[in-house]
């Protein structure tokens, strides 16, 4: 078996954990086409009842961003909405194939309009994972993302990280993703016996305080759908996190690895929050798409998970800045704002939303990771127990 098809048959065994006869939506950008095709052909295999691909494609996408107004890219289509429903209700599984093939897709363009895009819609994907929908999103190698990581479309250079990352050079590596989700789990558990009510993450240029809700508990590893069926939201994944206190975050962050929003790149930011709300944002670029993307909705400037990891992580061995989220923000501890984690506190799916932002959970139509962690990352909590060390110097020591 070939880098592509183990890459396909993790997603499907180990990522959404296919069923028989069941349905399976793929999202793919059109420049991970090869790898579309395997992961169809992987599902199918696993005994999918049938493989829907929705393709995307960055010039398709720049077009829009240039012609439309704010108004009509913003819109959301009645059929989009009623199908994502459908599919919640019909048990369909969702794979995610990202890998920004261009993260300079959007430069030049109105932040405005790029941070507009079919935002309801987003919502409503978002709202069905939420609720019931098992869900795998994994970065999908492209030449355009090693162009950026190494400055040339270096495929093999490109492949050898994600496979240490994605831990692909073990013998069975859905097993070895068994083996890791048990562990970080295990660090969930103890951090649910502690009872914290504030975490604290510090470092040169980090000092960050965020208040967590009553009842809040700790997700490591994989999830569990409402028929037992275990999956990985996110593949690769070496995170603990919970959602906050969307009213108490006080200190500045400053993020530690580029990163991709809306196909620009950012570099250099650094974001300030008082009383839980982003009060400050500087970039050295791409700062007026940050600014922008905040303002999308009343929740957008609050924060809706915290993350702990630590350097024994996979995607911080693999040694490079992969300049792409969802493998960064697993190298390093992160924060994100925007959409909470409703199954963070307890009996959180059951209550309404009115109920649970009265506890402090947070409502947005985005959810955006930024990684604040690396070398002199300190991470303390706060608990009836009083105040322990969680990670000193970027190492778990709890």
């Amino acid at each position: 078996m070939g880098q592509i098809e183990r890459f396909a048959d993790l997603v499907v065994r180990a990522g959404v954990n296919v069923q028989p006869g069941q349905g399976v939506v793929i999202d793919s950008d059109t420049a991970h086409l090869e790898i579309a095709r395997a992961v169809v052909e992987a599902a199918y295999r696993a005994g999918a009842g049938w493989v829907d691909v929705n393709f995307v494609d960055g010039p398709i996408q720049r077009s829009g961003v240039d012609h439309a107004t704010v108004e009509a890219l913003s819109a959301s289509r009645p059929w989009a909405l009623a199908r994502i429903e459908e599919w919640r209700t019909t048990g369909v599984v969702s794979i995610g194939l990202v890998g920004d093939p261009d993260p300079h897709l959007f430069d030049g363009a109105d932040p405005a309009r790029v941070a507009a895009r079919r935002h309801e819609e987003v919502s409503a994907r978002r709202n069905a994972l939420f609720n019931g929908m098992r869900w795998s999103l994994v970065a999908a190698p492209n030449p355009g993302w090693a162009q950026q990581i190494f400055g040339e479309p270096d495929m093999d250079r490109l492949w050898a990280a994600v496979t240490t990352a994605m831990r692909l050079d073990s013998p069975d590596p859905a097993a070895a993703w068994q083996a890791r989700s048990a562990t970080l789990a295990a660090r969930a558990k103890q951090l649910d016996a502690l009872e914290l009510t504030e975490v604290h993450y510090l470092d040169e240029s980090t000092d960050l305080t965020v208040g967590l809700p009553p009842r809040v508990r700790w997700t490591g590893g994989g999830l569990v759908d409402p028929d037992g069926i275990t999956y990985l939201p996110n593949l690769p994944t070496e995170e603990v996190f919970t959602s906050p206190d969307r009213r108490r975050a006080d200190g500045v962050i400053r993020v530690t690895r580029p990163m991709v929003i809306a196909g620009q790149l950012i570099t250099g930011l650094r974001v300030t929050f008082k009383d839980g709300r982003i009060s400050e944002v500087s970039a050295d670029e791409g700062g007026d798409v940050i600014r922008a993307q905040i303002e999308t909705d009343e929740g957008a400037r609050y924060l809706g998970e915290v993350s702990l990891v630590d350097r024994e992580s996979r995607i911080a061995k693999a040694g490079i800045v992969f300049h792409n989220t969802l493998y960064d923000e697993n190298a390093g501890c992160h924060v994100a704002w925007g959409q909470s984690f409703p199954w963070t506190v307890e009996d959180g799916m059951k209550m309404t939303p009115e109920q649970r932002t009265e506890v402090g959970l947070n409502t947005s139509g985005i959810h955006t990771d930024v990684i604040i962690g690396g070398d002199g990352m300190t991470v303390t909590g706060t608990g009836p127990g009083g105040t322990v060390e969680i990670i000193r110097d970027d190492a778990w020591v709890l």
